[in-house]
């Protein structure tokens, strides 16, 4: 570590431990942090050598105004609270990881931290209690949003605690198992592993900084090395027992070696015999930790259960899910904790899985536990931002769209469907697009922002994904190569150089000096976004150009272990990467310094949507030069995976409320309509699923463009109005609190609507395919199940207007004045919106009790949350309590039970819809669009449902998850 960054790191830690000491953090200004900035350096005068004072107030403010929300949890009340203040008393490997972190992050962070792995740790069993013990839980957290920092506060305090073997899953292919290894070195052994297992270099590296007590030291039978995966050769020459100190191994998700490791447990730690014979650990805690949980761990064979539940005891489990349950079963006392943003698969898992060799199967019954990210994160929520009423509000200007349709270089350059020996040519020319050449600019202009910055020494990377094909990346990487060093020569030799800088200032000033003024407005309304205070001048840029670009190299990833080992060598400069990655790029391997990205979506649609998760994280002080360059599909696609999985955080959200269990939530996920946009992203095989539309509120967001199409679905709406005669309101009256009256005066209610009627609407109308969970068939098939069981058999109808668009009278007479607008996006082949409900519509029949008690359940639930955007407290009732009132009821009255359909003209004009489409084909009559809102049940096996056959071509679309 250089003197300067040396000192800098010293009187923020001396000036942090000083602000700790003041009770109400709410006092800690700027004046009082230079106060004790002042203190620190009359403690230690020659800290202040090379130190710059505003950069250690800026980045005290930053710690000091950063915030970490509450987690949430649901678990099987079974564990006995056993972490107490005395039993932490001596825990040295988390006391000296906490005192490291603290160099790196806030002192709030790390106590935060240190409290989730109290209550993750106390969840599951006390390692030194007598008897066996088998428990597995499930941590949620947000894409790349510091899991690895968890896991390694877990691995020190089950070491501190007694746990003496910790197992670490970390991937599938080296480059992860090594990068996980070195952040392992660094938070918890303290010392770096070499080909032997001995430490190599004990003393300087992470923890080991702060205490290289060799006897704190644990054993580690894995290595940072491409090749150092465990094997029996190493792990026989290490002489300590697990008694001693506590054993690690960080292993690849393989067949090979989580074999291997059994084999070689059996034979060396086993010391007792079961009534089968099988060896097993009678009395060693084992701990496994399980990164990307979802991936490769969850067996995915044809399993067959018999009618009680239970597995067809010849059932065979795949490898790695064998592999990892059989070490379990190994242990009398045991736990397994999985991680992972993405919980589907986990959550699907059958309660009944267990089988005579493996065990239980890897199903989280112990617990569920929901990560709250901190303020200064930035997630799906804040960078795509939610449903508003026209499109999606509240997201950050740094998505570019790449026009990747018709005669688009682009699409020349890599059609959707190549092949592995494809060479990408523009127009014939061996060269990069070039929204893919403005894409790598951007990289050089922020990444010269960021050393103006003062962020010289932090990493900058920039990922380009385009295809799944080794040598087709190997073209490209010499493209971008080639365009690279172009560049280069021009700025740095300043020959022929006029167009090369005209088109980066151009760049500049049409897109970085707007973008910052954008982010000045969001963060006078976001306070947790981290903006830097200034944006430089282009004469500033332009001149430290020549030495950033001479510190930016352009690199392939292909899986191995040097593509994470280099971040570390350059820990002291920062690397400066553009990384050409494939299918290869392992899922968690972390680009740090994420800045640009750059997809063009793969013939694998999950591929590359898992891929694009690692654009999220943390962008201090950068979040406004970072940039995604991003097909229209694939914006929609990941905006749809993001509602979807916070509509399921929400779910989870409802039952901690409701004291549920992880079973309880898997019922209730496994049959939730969310499943028809998530479910191929898990699948191996199309399958059917069974699903409750209970709970939800589907509503249509993609509408045919053909003029036979409309004609049909307007017909159907017609055909439903005359059925149900004269409305019960025209013009809706709603009374709210406070002796407030709303009025819907445009719009009609029918009340005590049979089922029926919306049966047969249901099935007249034609839903368009891509609509993957308004599927109006099948809805109907639902409604009328509903009916058949006795459960739901009384609907209100109504027909919205309250819009800005032109009027209209259906033929029963009753006339809309003014139907509602919504923009088409630009998307082919339909038409195509954003949202088609606004949020107060849901609440149309509910009356001022309701509607209150609604309001009342929806304040509960929430929670300050910057990460899913949850910013301000809710001042109209959300959804989901909407639903849970109508169902359940609430304080004194009884489930109001009924169904709720929403029938929405849409003005179809070129006008309203901001495109020609429907005028082109002679089409002027509304848009119909439907909502449908069901009241909440509560989850069972035998609830009703209905068949969902994914369809083969949406298959096809997603490719089978790895």
């Amino acid at each position: 570590m250089s003197a300067n960054k040396e000192n800098l790191t010293g009187v923020i830690n001396i000036a942090q431990t000083l602000l700790m000491r003041v009770k109400d953090k709410s006092l800690i200004t700027p004046s009082l942090i230079q106060e004790k900035i002042k203190l620190a350096f009359s403690m230690d005068p020659s800290l202040a050598e090379g130190v710059e004072v505003h950069e250690v107030v800026e980045e005290l403010i930053r710690r000091f105004s950063r915030w970490i929300g509450t987690d949430s949890t649901i678990s099987d009340k079974k564990s006995e609270p056993w972490i107490t203040a005395e039993r932490k008393q001596d825990w040295k490997y988390w006391q000296r990881y906490a005192t490291w972190l603290e160099q790196e992050i806030s002192a709030p962070a790390v106590e935060k931290l240190d409290k989730t792995t109290d209550e993750i740790l106390d969840l599951l069993a006390d390692p030194k209690r007598d008897g066996g013990f088998d428990r597995r839980g499930l941590v949620v957290g947000h894409v790349q949003s510091g899991k690895t920092s968890n896991y390694t506060a877990l691995v020190a305090k089950a070491a501190d605690a007694g746990y003496k073997l910790i197992i670490v899953l970390a991937g599938m292919h080296n480059n992860l198992r090594s990068q996980t290894q070195i952040r392992l070195e660094e938070g918890f052994l303290g010392y770096e592993t070499s080909s032997s297992g001995d430490p190599a270099n004990p003393i300087g590296v992470g923890v080991g900084e702060i205490d290289s007590d060799m006897q704190l030291s644990p054993a580690c039978f894995t290595t940072r090395l491409d090749n150092g995966d465990f094997n029996t050769r190493v792990a026989n020459h290490l002489a300590n027992r697990p008694e001693e100190r506590p054993w690690l191994f960080v292993v690849k998700k393989n067949k090979t070696v989580l074999n291997r490791l059994l084999k070689w447990i059996k034979n060396h730690v086993a010391d007792a015999t079961d009534e089968n014979q099988r060896k097993y650990v009678s009395k060693l805690p084992l701990m496994i930790i399980d990164d990307e949980a979802d991936h490769a761990s969850v067996d995915t064979g044809e399993q067959v259960h018999y009618s009680d539940g239970t597995l067809d005891e010849d059932y065979q489990p795949k490898a790695i899910n064998a592999g990892i349950r059989k070490i379990l079963n190994s242990f009398s006392k045991s736990a397994y904790v999985g991680y992972t943003a993405t919980p589907f698969a986990n959550i699907f898992i059958h309660r009944k899985n267990k089988t005579v060799e493996e065990g239980e199967d890897l199903f989280p019954s112990a617990f569920i536990k929901n990560l709250a990210a901190p303020s200064n994160y930035i997630g799906p929520a804040r960078v795509f931002g939610l449903h508003g009423e026209e499109e999606r509000t509240g997201g950050m200007p740094v998505i570019r769209s790449i026009n990747y349709k018709d005669e688009a270089e682009e699409l020349k350059w890599m059609p959707l469907k190549h092949k592995k020996d494809h060479h990408p040519l523009c127009n014939g020319e061996d060269r990069i697009p070039k929204s893919l050449e403005n894409a790598v600019n951007s990289f050089f202009l922020t990444c010269a922002v960021r050393y103006l910055r003062g962020q010289e020494q932090k990493h900058s990377s920039m990922l380009v994904h385009v295809t799944r094909f080794n040598l087709v990346q190997e073209a490209v990487y010499n493209q971008v190569e080639k365009y690279v060093a172009h560049i280069k020569q021009r700025i740095t030799w300043k020959i022929d150089n006029e167009k090369v800088i005209a088109a980066l200032k151009d760049l500049w000033l049409t897109d970085y000096v707007p973008t910052y003024k954008e982010f000045e407005d969001i963060a006078s309304r976001d306070k947790y976004l981290e903006l830097s205070k200034t944006l430089p001048t282009w004469d500033e840029v332009l001149n430290i150009l020549p030495r950033v670009l001479s510190d930016i190299s352009v690199r392939m990833i292909n899986g191995s272990a040097k593509d994470a080992l280099d971040y570390t060598t350059h820990s002291q400069t920062g690397l400066k990467v553009i990384a050409i990655g494939g299918d290869k790029l392992s899922r968690g391997l972390t680009l740090e310094g994420l800045c640009v990205s750059y997809f063009i979506r793969t013939s694998k649609m999950y591929d590359t949507l898992m891929q694009m998760g690692r654009w999220f994280g943390y962008r201090p002080g950068y979040v406004d030069v970072c940039r995604l360059y991003i097909t229209q599909d694939l914006i929609g696609w990941f905006a749809a995976i993001t509602d979807a999985a916070e509509e399921l955080r929400e779910e989870f959200d409802l039952m901690v409320e409701s004291g549920g269990s992880p079973l309880d939530y898997g019922l209730k996920v496994k049959s939730h309509s969310v499943l028809m946009v998530t479910s191929p992203l898990k699948m191996r095989t199309a399958e059917t699923l069974y699903l409750s539309f209970s709970g939800s509120l589907l509503q249509t967001i993609a509408f045919f463009k053909e003029k036979d199409k409309q004609l049909l679905n307007l017909a159907a709406t017609n055909h439903l109005i005359t059925s149900m005669g004269h409305p019960t309101q025209k013009g809706i009256k709603l009374s709210r609190p406070g002796g407030k009256i709303e009025e819907l005066r445009n719009s009609y209610l029918w009340e005590g609507v049979e089922p029926k009627k919306i049966v047969d609407f249901l099935t007249e109308y034609e839903s368009h395919p891509t609509s993957t969970r308004v599927n109006s068939q099948m809805i109907a098939n639902f409604v009328k199940k509903l009916a058949a069981a006795d459960q739901l058999n009384d609907w209100n109808v109504v027909l919205m207007g309250e819009g800005s668009g032109a009027a209209y009278t259906f033929e029963s007479g009753l006339k809309i004045e003014s139907m509602k607008t919504r923009k088409h996006k630009s998307v082919e082949g339909r038409y195509s919106i954003g949202v088609l409900t606004d949020p107060s519509d849901e609440a149309v029949d509910l009356d001022e009790a309701a509607w209150s008690a609604a309001l009342e359940a929806t304040k509960k639930a929430w929670k300050l949350d910057p990460a899913r955007s949850n910013l301000v407290p809710p001042k109209i009732p959300g959804g989901i309590q909407i639903r849970k009132i109508k169902g359940f009821g609430y304080e004194g009255h009884a489930p109001i039970n009924k169904g709720l359909l929403i029938l929405y003209p849409l003005d179809s004009s070129k006008d309203a819809i901001k495109d020609s489409m429907f005028e082109d084909v002679g089409y002027k009559e509304p848009v119909m669009g439907f909502a449908i809102s069901f009241p909440s049940t509560e989850a069972s096996e035998d609830g009703v449902k209905v068949e969902y056959q994914v369809n083969q071509l949406f298959w096809e679309e997603f490719g089978e998850a790895d």
